[in-house]
């Protein structure tokens, strides 16, 4: 199949039956890509952050299945034994990372596809091939929908600062092609700003504990050669008090029904010093990333990392910098309230708050699905 990016930066590399995952636990000085056989090794990499960013894990997670079904050598079953096992297996993928909704929504779009075909398959064969073809679409959807989100983020950011001719902005963890198929979510939007000439320069936080700013972000600027400087998480208030920043945009693990939304550990931080400083406050994330189910923030789960990530160098990799004995208390993420959030950019447009001061996301979400 054609290649998923146009940049040569790719977390993914897949054609059927091979699956390759860039092992960004390794970034910046070694590019190293691991193979991956099975859903349990696709398990593994996800956990251990050889892959890391909400989309890139739903696609990474739906490949690695597709590998191991495209190989179905002694599978004896019938098409529903052949459907029980590819939902056992989504199942366990989803236990991999718990906050990003991508995933599972990943996983429940396939299992409807796995069970219809089950129901007009004459041999297990058939429902690997709909499940392997399904798994394969998603890849080449996450490109075409990060360029969707970050035309539409440009667009909306330029209208919105009509009165600079330059724009600079601030981003949080890793969005780009790292953390997608291709392109990136927020990242796209920075890529989208600097193609469109306006971009004066992006600032990026090291996003500790795991650094995955300095690592990748600083990373993926520097290759496509967009004007960037590195800060420290801390340094972020005092860089919006210089007025040198017009915006704010970070990704999104999870967007509950009301706008609350679960991102990389320090964007709530972000988004109180964002208000505090009249700066606008973006979040950038495809539609797969909105959980409708959840009515608000407090209902997201929390993943929490290994002590390590804090108590070692190099997110958990490194030596021992921390005391023995101390307590360690790791979230990976946390909740930024809607209140805090200017707006909302997805594939299918930019969501505003309507003249009540709130999000209308159930409404847009089904406007979006009926055209």
């Amino acid at each position: 199949m054609a290649s998923q990016a146009d940049s040569s930066l790719q977390a993914i590399r897949y054609h059927r039956g091979s699956l390759q995952l860039l092992d960004q636990r390794k970034l910046p000085l070694d590019t190293i890509y691991l193979e991956i056989r099975d859903a349990a090794e696709g398990w593994e990499a996800i956990r251990e952050m050889v892959v890391r960013g909400a989309p890139a894990i739903a696609i990474a997670a739906a490949l690695s299945l597709a590998v191991e079904a495209s190989k179905p050598e002694g599978f004896s079953g019938t098409p529903n034994d052949a459907a029980s096992f590819l939902k056992t297996k989504l199942e366990y993928l989803v236990s991999s990372r718990p906050t990003a909704v991508n995933l599972s929504d990943a996983a429940t779009k396939l299992t409807e596809i796995i069970t219809n075909s089950a129901a007009t398959a004459t041999d297990a064969n058939q429902v690997f091939i709909s499940y392997i073809e399904a798994a394969e679409l998603m890849l080449e959807d996450d490109v075409a929908s990060n360029k969707a989100i970050g035309s539409y983020g440009s667009s909306f950011i330029q209208n919105q600062q009509k009165e600079s001719k330059k724009l600079s902005v601030l981003t949080h963890c890793n969005t780009g092609s790292l953390a997608t198929a291709g392109f990136g979510t927020a990242l796209g939007v920075i890529r989208t700003l600097h193609s469109d000439g306006v971009l004066e320069r992006a600032y990026c936080t090291e996003t500790r504990p795991f650094n995955q700013g300095s690592r990748l972000t600083a990373y993926e600027l520097v290759h496509d050669k967009i004007p960037a400087t590195l800060i420290a998480d801390s340094a972020a208030a005092a860089l919006m008090k210089t007025r040198r920043i017009h915006a704010v945009i970070v990704g999104a693990d999870r967007v509950a029904a009301n706008g609350d939304t679960a991102n990389k550990i320090g964007t709530y931080s972000l988004a109180l010093s964002a208000k505090h400083h009249g700066v606008q406050f973006y979040v950038a994330a495809p539609l797969t990333s909105v959980d409708l189910s959840l009515s608000s923030g407090n209902e997201i789960v929390i993943e929490e990392r290994s002590p390590k990530e804090l108590l070692n160098t190099r997110g958990g990799m490194g030596e021992q910098v921390a005391a023995s004995g101390i307590s360690v208390w790791n979230p990976a993420f946390d909740v930024t309230p809607a209140d805090l959030i200017s707006g909302i950019i997805t594939e299918k447009g930019v969501i505003t708050k309507s003249g009540n001061d709130f999000f209308d996301i159930k409404g847009f979400v089904h406007k979006s699905m009926s055209n």
